[in-house]
């Protein structure tokens, strides 16, 4: 049964795709929090960047290069709007140069969102907002599982003796119990660490760990199987970072790492997940200073447009 939705992106075929203010997809920029399903939202903010900065620039890049998107998704046979109605919520508001100010407007910010029952889509920005965003969600459903496609496992302890950076989201998320991590698993971990026990951190705090060494080794419906089985009936939050992709497909990244994930192998992962009881998704850092032909953003975009097919897809499911 087709849905009549309120919020919709504009069709393209009436109004040229580079026509409008830039939101993702053209959808309308609306701070509402009724008659919706899902909501995009800007978290612009890169105060825990360690090496390259300008992430805050991602979720403008992101909106930008989404009007190339269109209606339907053939692999998941979906038009989503045909079933869920969406905006463009707009940007969280951050503090600049204070990582601790920021977490609470942010937090603060998303907690409204997340509390009518709308699923949040947020554009990042750095790793570290993962943290805020995980205490939002954690304030309706509790602690949640984790599904985490990152190059790097973000559970330091500290950095440079700081407890807050887009090193240590999930270490502190683990200590304030936001998370079920016997739920929860980290994909696409690689490249050169700063000691020999480096991967047995996320294992020791209870994450499942699948380096991008033994997802070279198995075949990709093997591993959306072992992610399924390992998050099963729980409330699950996906997070991307976007240097999980090969920086060959992503360069626009903040700690680029090789030896990555296609931009296909992207997609087909995300795709896979279309079956769990998602209640958030984010995408992080994006740095358009770095990314030629805006490839990093495109594919940030596309994403973003699997996360509301899978948010279409189940809505379908269960309707």
């Amino acid at each position: 049964m087709i849905i009549l939705n309120k919020y919709k992106p504009v069709d393209p075929l009436k109004s040229p795709r580079f026509l409008g203010i830039k939101t993702f997809m053209r959808l309308p920029h609306v701070r509402t929090l009724e008659g919706i399903d899902f909501a995009i939202i800007g978290v612009p903010a890169d105060q825990g960047a360690s090496f390259r900065t300008g992430q805050r620039d991602g979720p403008a890049a992101i909106r930008r290069v989404s009007s190339l998107l269109r209606g339907h998704n053939p692999i998941l046979n979906i038009s989503p709007f045909e079933y869920v109605s969406g905006i463009d919520y707009g940007d969280l508001p951050v503090v600049p140069g204070y990582i601790e100010d920021s977490y609470t407007k942010i937090e603060e910010g998303l907690f409204p969102v997340i509390e009518a029952g709308i699923i949040p889509i947020l554009l990042g920005g750095d790793h570290a907002i993962t943290l805020p965003e995980l205490r939002a969600i954690a304030k309706k459903h509790g602690p949640v599982a984790l599904v985490h496609f990152d190059a790097h496992s973000d559970t330091s302890d500290e950095y440079f003796g700081r407890p807050y950076n887009h090193g240590t989201p999930f270490s502190r998320a683990v200590d304030e119990n936001l998370l079920l991590v016997n739920h929860s698993i980290q994909v696409g971990l690689r490249g050169s660490t700063f000691s020999e026990n480096h991967l047995e951190i996320p294992k020791s705090m209870g994450f499942e760990v699948i380096t991008m060494e033994e997802i070279r080794k198995i075949d990709i419906d093997d591993l959306i199987q072992k992610i399924i089985d390992r998050v099963g009936n729980a409330k699950v939050f996906l997070t991307f970072d976007i240097d999980f992709v090969d920086p060959a497909y992503a360069p626009g990244t903040g700690t680029p790492e090789v030896g990555g994930a296609t931009s296909g192998e992207a997609m087909r992962l995300v795709r896979g997940l279309k079956d769990l009881n998602f209640v958030g998704f984010d995408i992080v850092e994006v740095l358009p200073a770095f990314d030629l032909s805006e490839i990093t953003a495109l594919l940030a975009a596309n994403i973003v447009y699997e996360f509301i097919s899978i948010i279409a897809y189940n809505k379908r499911r269960t309707s």
